[in-house]
């Protein structure tokens, strides 16, 4: 999937104004995601996407063999996002499920299943519940 159409896909389905916002919105959830899961998990799916949307998870990723990245609960994840994004978790919330399942769909194999065991199950149910969740 091009960077392009991406970005179209998340707008599109985010309900957002401009691709600026849904760059926003993929910035701030892959930023948080790339905070949250194991180091090597982040790179394999940051090497799926397009290049700059892979870059957001590498971004905040943690290094050095730290094993898994940090730990935090749902409400934590998203008030990070909403932080970055600028918007009310309500709206964080519905960002991070519509990035997600963009991400879904433009990765192969089964990274995503990977990438939600490695998440606790309160974010796990969040980030699965998709667009229309």
């Amino acid at each position: 999937m091009r960077h392009s159409e991406f970005l179209g896909r998340v707008q599109n389905r985010g309900r957002l104004p401009d691709l600026g916002y849904a760059e926003r919105a993929c910035r701030a959830t892959l930023e948080t995601l790339g905070e949250r899961v194991p180091e090597g998990l982040a790179d394999n799916l940051a090497a799926q996407l397009p290049h700059e949307i892979g870059e957001h998870l590498r971004r905040t990723e943690v290094y050095g063999g730290a094993g898994t990245g940090e730990r935090f609960d749902r409400h934590a994840f998203v008030r990070r996002v909403a932080e970055r994004a600028g918007v009310d978790e309500q709206k964080a919330a519905f960002l991070a499920r519509v990035v997600l399942e963009v991400v879904d769909e433009a990765t192969q194999g089964r990274i995503m299943d990977r990438v939600y065991d490695s998440l606790s199950p309160d974010i796990r149910r969040l980030v699965t519940a998709g667009s229309r969740g």
